[in-house]
């Protein structure tokens, strides 16, 4: 095997930012079909500015200076044959700060080139191009280990912002841009070149008179021509969903800039995955900006008859159609040098050297890969061949090399190229794109946004089923078997928004292969409705032992669902979980406190209810009572203050007087302690029995509770029960 190796120089260059296009996706939003305005299409004028780099042996450069505004830049040179041995680097002034960047390396091209068919050739050698968002000034810095090769200078790529009013050829009608009804509106205010995903099968030119089924690019705005028929293969059936591709008038191709109608293969045998080295400084309203500086760059500094790649994802997803011709033919990039014919040049936005590719981005990939090969039936986790196409590539010319169907630039030629860790991502690219190959697997579908309480799905409303890829054609989702939405064919997702009610949701595809399956089915309930407090949370004293710093009181409630009632929750005065059943707490107040005790109650649909009340919990001491009869002070540190009041006079009394909404008495209990009578306000209430096994110091037996706090009066009455007359007190609780 021939094996050519080129080396790589990294090159500096400084630029000020100037204006970018924006773009915007279009996904799929799971709930209702709606059908937005018709994007702006058509041409938008960018610019390439050249600026020449003074050579002295083996550096050259361009000291900073201002420069019209562009977002690109890269270093060519007259031969394109010739390689930079050494490094480049740029800085550059934005245009929206005017600050100056760090010096960064610029990538020295590698083998993302045409093969020559049908004249094609690059004009002059150049770098991979940088992206640096607007900017207005560039400082460039060449540093090479041997010879420089003549005319060294830098390009400045600007987008451009503003659509070119299209000029149409005799017999072709304006541009327009058909939209399927299952995309989302675009942003209104989004920029004129905000790119707008073309739906499968909706062609965003008229027909060809001779190719009814022409793609978006099948015809270009300035009626530069066809392929024919005779040049490209028809196109056919894919065995996975096409995916929304944004279409070239959509991102402002200028299809004046494409001079020869681009040539065709056979069919796609092989998708080749890239990065295109441009760097990850770009916001995903930058994508079609970026598209564009690419195209520019390939056509006007490269001098190919197009842009290079059939296809470029940015790292939000969105797909890009490439090179012109018809995203379902087989048209031969100028991505993988010597193999472009047969095959297909998937680029992602951005640099995988060190950087980990998004997500989103490699799903798109798996799905752009996983179409293209489905239209000649391919396996994406299988091998083909394809042929050596030029005499100094890196196999021998005319031999045939075994890929994998789905394989990395790398592969094919002496490069880096998709970066280490995209390339590492190319094992899970073919198993997600086989998905979108085979019928539909529902077996594993999900539910969100509701709780499975048995085998009951209980939610607000919004729910969301998810499911993996395959091979169909669309889906339905069910609600009690009547259809209420339509996801399209690329969908993973639908959110549906359910009204109040039992619902049964089931999710069916229609499978390319003419079969339908059937997701399980969700018994929904969607519930609106907040728990209810039947009886709002209440503090009161209860039984237990007191101390100078806690009172122990209970909180009480009542609370239903008319649904299912999931959790009860204390969040204040500290944390508790209850059972559903349960209606009190048994917890303790801080005395002379002003408290907020609050519940949260909550139902299986995650609906929520709170109550709370704010109380201050208190005490009274023995001393503070008004007395009748006979009593004598105990000194002991268990008391409440260090003492206590106690009586052995058969009558004897103690009253207090408080505002309060609950009560309770504190006293001392032992072996021979006796018993006490409880009236309140006048009238008897209790007889209490002090006496206990142990000593037992600072204890409420007694306890009353009103349902308002209003004006009481406690008082006690020595009962002088025989042999064991005395009774001990040490105050009152109570709860305001």
């Amino acid at each position: 095997m021939k094996v050519r190796v080129r080396r790589r120089t990294a090159i500096i260059v400084t630029v000020v930012l100037g204006a970018a296009g924006a773009g915007a996706a279009v996904v799929w939003n799971g709930t209702a079909s709606r059908r937005p305005a018709a994007a702006a299409v058509g041409a938008i004028d960018g610019r390439v500015h050249t600026i020449k780099l003074r050579t002295t042996g083996t550096s050259a450069g361009a000291p900073a200076q201002s420069t019209p505004v562009f977002s690109m830049v890269g270093v060519a040179w007259n031969r394109p044959d010739a390689r930079v041995s050494g490094t480049v680097k740029v800085r550059t002034r934005s245009v929206a700060t005017g600050a100056w960047s760090a010096w960064r390396p610029v990538a020295v091209q590698g083998d993302d080139l045409p093969d020559g068919t049908r004249g094609e050739h690059s004009r002059q050698g150049a770098t991979a191009p940088l992206w640096t968002g607007p900017s207005n000034g560039v400082d460039v810095r060449v540093t090479g280990h041997r010879a420089l090769p003549p005319g060294l200078r830098a390009v400045l790529i600007d987008p451009g912002s503003r659509r070119r009013r299209p000029v149409h050829a005799a017999g072709h009608q304006p541009v327009r841009v058909a939209l399927a009804a299952d995309v989302t509106s675009p942003d209104p205010s989004a920029p004129a070149d905000s790119p707008v995903a073309t739906p499968t099968d909706s062609p965003t030119t008229p027909p060809a008179a001779d190719s009814p089924t022409a793609t978006p690019s099948s015809a270009s705005p300035t009626g530069s021509p066809t392929p024919s028929d005779s040049a490209s293969p028809a196109p056919t059936t894919s065995t996975a969903p096409r995916p929304d591709i944004v279409a070239r008038a959509a991102w402002g191709a200028d299809e004046s800039l494409v001079p020869t109608p681009n040539a065709y293969g056979q069919r796609v045998k092989a998708v080749f995955v890239h990065h295109t080295d441009t760097g990850n400084d770009y916001s995903c309203a930058d994508s079609a900006a970026v598209v564009r500086s690419i195209f520019l760059y390939h056509v006007k500094t490269n001098g190919w008859n197009d842009i290079g790649y059939n296809f470029l994802v940015d790292k939000c997803g969105t797909l890009f159609e490439g090179r012109s011709g018809g995203v379902d033919r087989p048209v031969i990039g100028a991505h993988a040098y010597g193999f472009n014919t047969d095959s297909a040049g998937v680029a992602v936005l951005g640099t995988f050297t060190d950087v980990a590719p998004p997500q989103a981005a490699l799903d798109t990939v798996a799905k752009v890969a996983a179409w293209k090969l489905g239209l000649s039936g391919g396996d994406p986790t299988g091998a083909t061949t394809l042929t050596e196409g030029v005499k100094d590539g890196n196999f021998p010319y005319e031999s045939a090399v075994t890929f994998k169907t789905i394989s990395g630039h790398r592969d094919a030629n002496s490069t880096a190229c998709p970066g280490s860790l995209l390339y590492a991502k190319l094992g899970a690219i073919r198993t997600a794109a086989a998905q979108w190959t085979t019928p539909a697997d529902l077996s594993a579908t999900s539910l969100t946004g509701a709780t499975k309480v048995n085998t009951t799905y209980y939610s607000k409303g919004t729910v969301t089923l998810g499911w993996r890829p395959g091979a169909v054609s669309g889906y339905h989702l069910l609600d009690n078997g009547t259809p209420i939405a339509e996801p399209p064919a690329t969908a993973l997702s639908v959110t549906t928004t359910l009204r109040a009610g039992t619902h049964q949701l089931q999710l069916v595809a229609d499978n390319m292969d003419g079969t339908t399956t059937k997701s399980p089915a969700f018994p929904v309930v969607a519930d609106t409705a907040k728990p209810t407090f039947g009886s709002p949370a209440a503090l009161s004293v209860r039984t237990g032992t007191v101390s100078t710093t806690k009172i122990p009181v209970s909180l009480k409630w009542k609370v239903t669902d008319d649904r299912l009632l999931r959790s009860v929750k204390a969040t204040s005065p500290s944390t508790a979980t209850f059972a559903t059943t349960t209606t009190s707490w048994s917890a303790y107040a801080k005395p002379s406190a002003s408290t907020t005790w609050s519940l949260t109650a909550a139902d299986a649909a995650g609906n929520t209810a709170t109550s709370a009340v704010k109380r201050t919990a208190a005490l009274r001491s023995d001393g503070s009572s008004s007395r009748t009869g006979t009593w004598k002070t105990t000194a002991n540190s268990h008391y409440l203050g260090g003492s206590g009041l106690y009586s052995s006079a058969k009558g004897a009394t103690a009253s207090w007087t408080v505002t309060a909404r609950s009560v309770g008495l504190i006293d001392k209990r032992t072996t021979s302690s006796g018993k006490l009578y409880v009236y309140v306000d006048g009238a008897y209430a209790a007889t209490i029995d002090t006496r206990a096994s142990s000593s037992l110091y600072r204890q409420i037996q007694w306890t009353r509770t009103w349902s308002t706090s209003t004006r009481h009066t406690i008082k006690i009455k020595v009962a002088g029960t025989s042999g064991r007359p005395t009774i001990a007190l040490d105050g009152l609780a109570y709860v305001g």
